[in-house]
């Protein structure tokens, strides 16, 4: 309809320029179209008495439009309007014609599978008119874009689809060949992240359009799939894990099905699940890590009768399994029960090892669990590379005078800078009635501790969890959610409890206890610098041993988990890491570490390398170097070529010194990707056109390409003027707008 109104395609309109090829200038016209409408208005002000007086005014005003804009389209005839745009040369250009060839083409969603209607449409209607016009070279697309003689090899079995690079290697052969357009047939699975903007940038300077071509339904009719699935990439051994999975389902609404989470070939946990009414959804399963080593981590989802895909019900990812023990530095102030049941509930873990040191009086400190006998002799450590041989640090009843100036800030370092986990206990001697709301202790704390002193109570009060404690594993004490819970509201009362004050921005409650129909927080965690603080307002969870048969082992978890999360994150001197640990039809990866000297300071002077085990066996040896502008941060860029899992032991050196090392894992899966996201990308196929100057088609209005793909500033171009005045829209409008006034004059008595 558009080419019957306008004479010309609408991309005419869209990249052409107006012109006026008559010879005389535009202020003559302006000027003549001023002079006709002031003669139009001063005659038809002359006839108003004809009219009724009431709408005289109205009346004169509508049949001065309607004349004037008669007049200005027959003046604007007289400058003879055109178009001029910029054209291929026939016969000297080449337009690139790329299919996707991934395995997502041969999906049967409308009757015929995607390649074989892309196919049928190249043969039938693409081929034989582009050809009549220009040069046209077939490319297959998937990994990347390769050259092919006819449509005969395409198969629709690539095993991944990567648009951003097949793109930029037809704008790399732009410079050196005279292609003027790009006709991409895919249905946008596009699974390499997207299309980056250097290749969008490459193809706006080459002034390559790219028109392309969507098949496919906008989305699947039936499915259920399985977007993400979220683990911690390094853990310790036999902690309590949370995989976090992302799910996104059409038409199974408040059907259930089961998750299930497996390692090493045998089910870790398993849930069921009932679907939303919401297409995404958000899924959390726990399971434990088990021993130390690298484990294959998979959830699926069990297939629901009727869905159309059911290769993307399931994930993997690989996770580090630490064996190492993480050592945590007690003070104690007093002896107290608390002291005791800490220590017994912590001791045959496995990941976790607690120095204490207990003042028994003014001048005497008990020492349990030293490595050596130098071990603490000299009582809390007083330098900071000292106290950096701990992970965590738990303050009891112990008043912050305890500690020198530099002692304390060598804790305000232990967190910031080394990473560590400070956890404050309550107690006689401890938060506001130990003075520690004052700097450093102040800033360390997630909460902002009372003013007033004697917040210490020795009163029964019963433990509550938060929305977000219920959520945390901190306070799992139950394989299943619900029942750890409910076991938390059973529990025995507390000892004793601590007002901590009113919680800081960025703080999580975890835990409270009701006082006199308050609710005071009891258990609060918060992020601080590289490490973490949290405070446990109460020295009285011994009651949770001593209170409970001798089966049950709620405090021991509880302490275990505590502790697990205070020290489980603090980093070693060099920390490994990738921007992504699952790489998808690729092996590109870059390799990062941050790497830091005995006293956690960056050090930007080290020798750091990567021992690399593949999935074959085999080693190899890679060199990082130090990024220029960021001190004690050193990367290479490096290839795994080849499926499957990879170990990475990354060390960094300072001459003959150590400093110390960390092992990365990844995996990279080969046609995984291509199971997912299967329907339409319109939104990535219509923005790539937009961005580029090309146009948007489905199969049903393609026909139009091989005419509107003319109008390209790439390749051999010239410049085309087209005239406007016969266009059949001018004389629709010219007519339309005779035919008002008469009607108009008809009604009104005045023809």
């Amino acid at each position: 309809m558009f080419r019957f109104l306008f004479k010309y395609p609408a991309s005419v309109f869209s990249k052409g320029t107006l012109v006026l090829l008559g010879p005389w200038p535009t202020w003559l016209l302006l000027l003549g179209l001023a002079a006709l409408a002031g003669v139009l208005a001063w005659s038809t002000w002359r006839k108003r008495e004809r009219m009724v007086a009431s709408a005289n005014k109205l009346r004169a005003a509508v049949l001065w439009a309607l004349q004037s804009a008669t007049v200005a389209v027959l003046l604007l005839l007289l400058w003879q309007p055109a178009i001029s745009i910029t054209a291929l040369r026939p016969q000297q250009n080449i337009i690139a014609v790329l299919v996707d060839d991934s395995r997502s083409m041969s999906l049967a969603d409308t009757g015929d599978t995607r390649q074989r209607q892309a196919v049928k449409l190249l043969q039938t209607k693409l081929l034989p008119d582009l050809t009549k016009r220009f040069q046209v070279r077939l490319y297959r697309l998937d990994a990347g874009a390769a050259p092919i003689a006819n449509t005969d090899e395409l198969h629709a079995a690539g095993s991944a689809t990567q648009i951003g690079t097949g793109l930029r290697q037809l704008a790399d052969e732009a410079a050196t060949l005279p292609i003027g357009a790009v006709v991409l047939l895919s249905d946008g699975a596009d699974n390499s992240g997207g299309i980056d903007l250097g290749t969008l940038n490459e193809l706006r300077r080459r002034r390559l359009p790219v028109n392309t071509i969507g098949f496919g339904r906008d989305e699947l009719t039936r499915d259920v799939e399985m977007e993400s699935l979220a683990v911690p990439s390094q853990v310790l051994a036999n902690s309590r894990l949370q995989a976090e999975v992302a799910i996104r389902q059409n038409a199974f609404s408040g059907k259930r099905t089961n998750l299930i989470i497996t390692g090493d070939g045998r089910v870790l946990a398993a849930r069921q699940i009932t679907f939303t009414n919401s297409p995404e959804q958000i899924e959390t399963i726990e399971f434990n890590a088990g021993k130390a080593g690298v484990r294959r981590i998979e959830a699926r989802l069990d297939a629901l009768p009727g869905e159309e895909n059911l290769q993307n019900n399931r994930q993997t990812r690989i996770v580090a399994v630490d064996g190492t023990k993480r050592r945590i530095l007690y003070v104690e102030g007093e002896p107290r029960w608390e002291y005791k049941f800490l220590r017994r509930a912590v001791e045959d873990d496995p990941a976790i090892e607690v120095v204490s040191m207990l003042r028994t009086t003014q001048n005497k400190i008990y020492r349990q669990g030293i490595s050596t006998p130098n071990e603490l002799v000299d009582g809390f450590p007083s330098k900071p590379e000292d106290l950096f041989a701990y992970q965590a640090l738990i303050l009891g009843s112990v008043e912050s005078g305890f500690f020198t100036p530099a002692q304390q800030e060598a804790i305000m370092e232990f967190v910031d800078r080394r990473g560590g986990g400070l956890l404050f206990l309550g107690g006689r001697a401890s938060l506001s009635d130990g003075e520690y709301d004052a700097p450093p202790f102040a800033e360390l704390l997630p909460v902002t501790l009372p003013t007033r002193k004697n917040t210490f109570e020795r009163k029964l009060v019963a433990a509550e969890l938060t929305g977000e404690g219920r959520k945390s594993l901190i306070c799992r004490i139950e394989d299943n959610p619900d029942d750890s819970a409910n076991h938390w509201d059973v529990l025995p009362y507390l000892a004793d409890f601590q007002d901590p004050g009113t919680p800081k921005p960025g703080a999580v409650v975890l835990a409270r206890v009701n006082v006199n129909g308050n609710r005071v927080p009891l258990l609060v965690t918060e992020n601080y610098g590289r490490g973490r603080t949290v405070v446990f307002a109460t020295g009285g969870s011994w009651r949770w041993r001593m209170q409970q048969p001798a089966a049950d082992t709620s405090q021991e978890t509880f302490w275990r988990q505590l502790l697990r999360w205070t020290a489980g994150a603090t980093p070693s001197p060099v920390v490994a890491s990738t921007p992504n640990a699952q790489l998808e039809d690729t092996g590109n990866l870059q390799l990062r570490a941050d790497v830091r000297d005995k006293n956690y300071q960056p050090a930007s002077d080290a020798v750091v390398t990567a021992s690399i085990i593949g999935p074959d066996g085999s080693s190899h040896l890679v060199a990082l170097r130090p990024e220029p502008q960021a001190q004690g941060i050193y990367s290479a860029d490096w290839d795994a070529a080849q499926p499957g899992s990879y170990v990475a032991e990354v060390t960094a050196k300072r001459g003959p010194t150590e400093l110390g090392r960390d092992v990365l894992t990844f995996q990279r899966e080969n046609g995984v990707a291509e199971n997912f996201h299967r329907e339409q990308n319109r939104d990535l196929l219509q923005k790539l056109a937009e961005e580029t100057g090309g146009h948007y088609y489905t199969p049903s209005s393609a026909e139009r390409l091989p005419e509107e793909i003319s109008f390209s500033e790439a390749g051999i171009t010239a410049h085309e003027t087209m005239e406007l005045w016969n266009m059949p829209v001018i004389f629709l409008t010219l007519l339309g707008l005779r035919s008002a006034e008469w009607l108009l004059r008809r009604r009104w008595g005045l023809v």
